[in-house]
């Protein structure tokens, strides 16, 4: 009990919620078979209300607190129960005094260290545990009257004394069989499934009160016992009035397990009877009488083993063996908890470090100043380029180590910025998105001017890829304020746990990280800005990956060439088919006579590529309209001629109509010719394109494609470099300077290196605690080395 008790109250200090779980003794038996004289037996105090019949009619929760700081720890199992045993007979004695004192009034001589409380009466204690039993009795009568009725809502009552061990004890009512008084006719069921309640619980251990003087095979106890204990492991059975047997019989059969079995055995005991309690008799008194019961007894006497399980000293013996066997097995794990209490204790007491207090002079605090500067910038390098252990970057390194295996960690964090945000983001990025194919025709009509050009014109290839190049900028600078955020995740990161105990310093050191950061990024996104203003400065159409315009006009005919074939095999020719074009959204419909472009086809273009002469020939009754001017790019380009034809040759101009022009609704011209209003905006999504519209406008696009995929390469591949040598490497390598220059000062050492207010407080609390943790480690070293069977 002493080794016990005294690791409770080595957990208890800790504040923690380790506890031993010790078991719950549940008392179960008949009426009137000494069940609560057993419970003052092991209580040591007589506080329960006796009488005939059924006296416990609610269960009573008992919980005993050992309130002492230093139980004796050097006797052995016999001195200690010895010592247990005058100690329960100082106790009544007491309890006599204390009682009778109360009621005079005097209360000098009162044991103050001994009280009860009840839960139904928070706050009040109870010195006098003749009051203690008078509580009980008025609060079960309360609620159950003053008949033999029962009722199954329990009374708590905690009792705290230096001489007991905390544990747990139920009374519960006695086991009846018919209903007296007011009792509802089902008790037996009642009662029964009250006590199972209780004994169900797999770390209780079931006192089973059976009267010696009757037939060990009618026992109630065992039976309810055995109902939720089949194998009879948590069973101790407690044989009461053995005094009161028959003269000439014994219970020595029983008491060496010959009659029913079991693994716990059974005990013998000699309660005080009712006579003895009508006359007041001390439980030191009635350990007396029952000693000298046993010790003169003609058979009890003679067996020393037999002699040995009998006495409620031997009861509290087996007692103990059971709850020390239950801290063995709780041993394990709790050696492992104080083990990683006291490793956790000691990381936070290398963490706080000697007082500053203690350090001699200015320049021992210089010294430590520049080792915490120079472990912080170790840090941050390691974890930019992944070098060292996790756990020696972080505060904790339990945390550390899981982050590191189930989360990218440092420098592996701004890669993926790198590789799987900003290339994957840039990737898909278009070369045409938020360009469409009018405004690509708009920018070649206004870079024409008043004349349309021979060619396509070069300007507006060069205005439109300025305006998709100018879009990665934004992406880039993003990119930068990306890094700059997980650096400065990494520096709070990479603060040693140290640092904690220097809260000016903690604050200077992170504003000038904060200010380095600032200064280095605001160079990142200019060198970044430049870097689009560079590519935008000359625009290198004789790069080797360019495709050029004489590709891309041959790309451009292979690929109209393919559709057609690909057309042609899979729909037949019908004047009422459209054909479409990739990128092209014009089509003609001939039997309607709508007027529009033609399509796009290998045919039209090698039109494109014969001259005036042979189209002059094919409709020689044609008025040509000659707006799109001649020479070269007319013989390329043939494509935006267009044809207004005579209603007379209607058959013999193709269906080539000017989409700017209409039919002439009668035969006879109108006398006086009136433009359209100009609008005010002219677009040409307006109108469908002319062929020679579409032609340039997928020559453009090709163009601009071709140009946008090399410029976008050249980005993702130096946003990352730029970053690196402006930003991450820039930071990593002037780390240490500034912090030296700007914290290293002589005038301001004393100050920065100035311990926290609850720093001293906190390296008490953590090295008592592990005194405390020690300790406790011994005891458990010295509950498991205990011999039980001494």
């Amino acid at each position: 009990i002493p080794i016990a008790s005294k690791l409770q109250d080595v957990l208890g200090a800790l504040g923690q919620s380790t506890t031993l779980n010790m078991p719950q003794i549940v008392v179960v038996g008949g009426q009137s078979s000494g069940k609560s004289s057993v419970l003052e037996g092991i209580v040591g105090r007589s506080f329960l209300p006796r009488g005939h019949g059924i006296v416990t009619r609610r269960p009573l929760v008992l919980q005993l607190y050992n309130t002492s700081a230093t139980p004796p720890m050097d006797t052995d199992e016999d001195e200690r129960l010895e010592e247990e045993k005058k100690v329960g007979i100082n106790s009544s004695n007491d309890k006599t005094k204390e009682s009778e004192n109360i009621d005079t009034g005097d209360s000098g001589s009162a044991n103050m260290d001994e009280w009860g409380e009840f839960l139904h009466l928070p706050g009040k204690r109870f010195h006098s545990f003749a009051l203690i039993r008078s509580e009980i009795t008025r609060d079960t009568e309360r609620l159950v009257g003053t008949n033999k009725g029962i009722n199954s809502k329990p009374i708590h009552l905690k009792i705290y004394s230096p001489r007991v061990l905390s544990l747990t004890l139920v009374d519960l009512p006695g086991i009846a069989k018919v209903a007296i008084g007011d009792q509802p006719p089902d008790i037996e069921d009642q009662i029964q499934n009250m006590c199972l309640e209780y004994i169900s619980n797999p770390n209780a251990i079931i006192l089973a009160v059976t009267s010696a003087n009757t037939d060990l095979a009618n026992s109630d106890a065992l039976k309810l016992a055995q109902s939720v204990d089949p194998y009879r492991e948590r069973t101790v059975g407690v044989l009461t009035k053995l005094d009161l047997m028959d003269p000439g019989t014994d219970a020595s059969d029983m008491i060496h397990n010959k009659v029913i079995p079991l693994r716990r055995g059974y005990v013998g005991i000699v309660n005080r009877g009712q006579r003895d309690v009508d006359a007041d008799l001390s439980i030191r008194e009635g350990l007396r009488k029952e000693e000298h019961f046993f010790r003169t007894h003609p058979v009890y006497s003679r067996d020393r083993s037999l002699l040995a399980k009998c006495g409620t000293n031997n009861m509290a013996k087996s007692l103990n063996n059971i709850l020390m066997h239950h801290i063995r097995e709780c041993l394990p794990e709790l050696k492992n908890r104080i083990t990683n209490m006291m490793a956790d204790v000691q990381s936070e007491l290398d963490a706080l470090g000697a007082p500053t207090d203690d350090t001699s002079g200015s320049t021992a605090l210089g010294g430590h100043l520049l080792a915490l500067l120079s472990k912080f910038t170790t840090n941050f390098a390691s974890m930019i380029d992944g070098r060292g252990g996790h756990g020696a970057v972080t505060t904790h390194a339990s945390s550390s180590n899981a982050t590191g295996t189930n989360e990218l960690y440092g420098g592996a964090r701004i890669s993926y910025i790198f590789n799987d945000v900003f290339t994957y983001s840039l990737m898909t990025v278009g070369a045409f998105d938020g360009l469409t194919d009018a405004e690509i025709r708009t920018t070649i009509s206004n870079a024409n001017g008043t004349r349309p050009a021979l060619f396509v014109p070069e300007i507006s290839f060069d205005i439109l890829v300025r305006r998709q190049i100018s879009r990665l900028e934004q992406p880039g600078l993003q990119c930068v304020d990306l890094v700059y955020e997980e650096l400065q995740r990494m520096a709070s990161q990479c603060e040693p746990t140290e640092l904690t105990r220097f809260p000016k310093l903690r604050d200077r050191m992170v504003e000038t990280v904060s200010g380095l950061l600032r200064r280095c990024v605001g160079p990142t996104h200019l060198m970044v800005g430049n870097l689009v203003k560079i590519e935008l400065a000359y625009i290198n159409t004789s790069h080797p990956d360019f495709i050029g315009g004489s590709r891309a006009v041959a790309h451009l005919m292979d690929k109209v060439g393919k559709d057609e074939r690909t057309g042609g095999m899979s729909a037949p020719s019908s004047s009422e088919n459209e054909d479409e074009i990739e990128g092209v959204g014009a089509s003609s419909n001939k039997q309607n006579g709508a007027v529009g472009a033609t399509p796009l086809s290998s045919s039209s273009l090698n039109d494109y590529c014969r001259g005036d002469e042979e189209n002059r020939a094919i409709a020689p009754t044609s008025t040509i309209d000659e707006s799109g001017g001649g020479g070269i790019m007319n013989l390329l380009f043939g494509g935006n001629r267009n044809y207004t034809t005579n209603p007379n040759n209607s058959a013999n101009t193709n269906g080539f109509r000017s989409p700017s022009r209409r039919n002439v609704a009668a035969d006879v011209p109108p006398s006086i010719v009136q433009l359209p209003q100009v609008p005010h905006a002219m677009r040409h999504s307006d109108v469908p394109p002319t062929d020679r519209q579409r032609v340039e406008t997928e020559i453009i696009k090709s163009l601009i494609e071709s140009y946008f995929s090399i410029v976008r390469k050249n980005f993702i591949d130096m946003v990352p470099k730029t970053i690196m040598y402006f930003l991450v490497n820039h930071v990593r390598d002037a780390m240490q300077n500034e912090l030296v220059s700007e914290l290293y000062r002589d005038a301001e050492v004393p100050t920065l290196m100035k311990e926290a207010e609850d720093i001293a407080q906190r390296r008490k609390t953590c090295i008592e605690m592990k005194e405390l943790l020690m300790k406790a480690l011994e005891i458990v070293n010295e509950v498991r080395d205990f011999n039980t069977f001494k």
